[in-house]
């Protein structure tokens, strides 16, 4: 049993019901908002808007954006210049400082596809940067509900950013992956397509088959797809939703200390974290985030497959 508890200062405690009684599992302030919310702020200079893609060429956000939003690029941003490595919490307070955002700005995020938000208030939080929020339902939602969108690009007078404190807490290594395979308290999440969990694929059905040396998944990961957790409107589905997913993967048991999920490249693991960190309060849920284009290309390492 759950027990979800709102004070006044914008904190949620969350307690789970085990054989031992009732247990804090966290407390966390809401970071993820809807539209109705957003609409009402979009004139505060307070609150910042960024639109972050896949596409570098931004082609959706130039046809149109929330009145506001500033563009980025997931990788020109959130990726360090040359290494296969996120930005450094100075590199990030660069990328906010040049569109006028300072700690003092509540950053609000949604991604084109939607799994790009999460994977950036993933990496601003491990940035130093926590006034961040999460646009439920992204773009999708927005449109959906006949909100003004806008073709002009805003423009903010840049500031200097002292840089955020780090914490890491959250990213698993390739090592640590390794070194604690069937380990029975921590269960690995596999939140890619079933194709691609079961070794038919390296990456998503529909386009160019490539991003590993070989197909498969980590030994001993189960698999849950993180469209699962959305609507058809790109929305988390119900906490109780969300609870009954998570719960059914024995994702939520006395015995489980450590959940760890990825992908192909972490972008889809962010949701699974998300929803299991901020909106169901979980301790201890972290992402491996070289994911499977690195696990399925490095020499010796054990995979796991359906298909022989």
């Amino acid at each position: 049993m759950w027990l979800f508890i709102c004070y006044g200062d914008a904190s949620i405690r969350v307690f789970y019901l085990h054989k031992y009684g009732w247990s804090l599992m966290r407390k966390h302030t809401q970071m993820l908002v809807n539209c109705a919310w957003l609409g009402e702020r979009l004139e505060d200079p307070r609150v910042r808007v960024i639109e972050v893609s896949s596409d570098v060429n931004g082609t959706a956000y130039h046809q149109g954006h929330i009145s506001g939003a500033s563009f980025w690029f997931w990788k020109d941003t959130l990726w360090h210049a040359s290494d296969r490595e996120f930005a450094t919490p100075s590199e990030m307070a660069l990328h906010l400082g040049i569109l006028g955002i300072s700690q003092e700005s509540t950053i609000v995020l949604y991604g084109d596809p939607v799994q790009y938000g999460t994977y950036a208030l993933w990496v601003l939080t491990m940035a130093g940067f926590q006034n961040v929020r999460l646009l439920d339902g992204s773009r999708t939602r927005w449109v959906s509900e006949g909100r003004p969108m806008t073709k002009e690009i805003p423009v903010f007078k840049a500031i200097h950013n002292p840089a955020g404190r780090a914490d890491i807490s959250s990213r698993v290594g390739r090592d640590d992956l390794r070194n604690k395979l069937g380990d029975p308290d921590r269960i690995l999440l596999d939140v890619r397509s079933i194709e691609e969990y079961r070794g038919e694929r390296v990456s998503p059905p529909g386009g160019f088959d490539h991003g590993a040396e070989r197909p498969g998944r980590v030994p001993g990961a189960i698999h849950l797809f993180y469209r699962d957790l959305l609507n058809e409107d790109d929305t988390f589905i119900s906490k109780e939703q969300l609870k009954e997913k998570f719960s059914g993967k024995g994702l939520v048991s006395d015995s489980v200390n450590e959940v760890v999920t990825y992908c192909r490249l972490s972008h889809r693991a962010t949701l699974a974290w998300f929803a299991m960190s901020h909106l169901l309060g979980l301790e201890d849920v972290k992402i491996y985030d070289g994911s499977w284009t690195e696990w399925g290309s490095i020499v010796g390492f054990p995979v796991e497959r359906d298909i022989k």
